[in-house]
């Protein structure tokens, strides 16, 4: 079947089966890699992207359900609060293997564009079910505190 889709804000047409995963047509059709695939059933985040500026896991989502709605991924991630996050990703070193990090960088990004001053119960809850192998959650939650206060400036 044929879809349209709107991503990383240009219109593109792919064949897919209903029910394919997003996932896959990112990564398969569109070439966009940067979206991990890891577990499968919507429990790890490394295939999370922005779904109408929400983040989701695309692994789980059908393609059908996302023709009528902007998808954003790792590679169209751009703006002052994306900017913001990924300098803090940088300045906090948080990267080590590095396959969570596209989930765990939509999702801040996600976590800020709707509540720029977060505190820490608010990062763990918009930041749960993100599962980073090397465990920097640490890391992660200072950097995103980190970006809230350039953000402020």
């Amino acid at each position: 079947m044929r879809y349209q889709l709107n991503v990383n804000g240009s219109t593109r047409e792919v064949d897919a089966e209903p029910g394919t995963p997003l996932l896959w047509v990112l990564r398969d059709e569109l070439g966009l890699t940067g979206t991990k695939y890891s577990c499968g059933v919507a429990s790890c985040g490394a295939c999370t992207v922005h779904l109408d500026g929400a983040p989701i896991r695309s692994c789980s989502l059908p393609v059908d359900s996302a023709s009528a709605k902007s998808i954003m991924t790792i590679e169209g991630i751009n703006g002052p609060i994306a900017d913001a996050v990924q300098q803090a990703w940088r300045d906090r070193d948080v990267v080590q293997c590095g396959y969570c990090q596209s989930g765990q960088i939509m999702a801040a990004v996600g976590l800020l564009e709707g509540n720029p001053s977060p505190n820490d119960a608010e990062i763990d809850t918009a930041m749960a079910g993100i599962v980073c192998r090397c465990a920097t959650y640490v890391r992660v939650r200072d950097a995103i505190k980190l970006a809230s206060r350039n953000l402020e400036v």
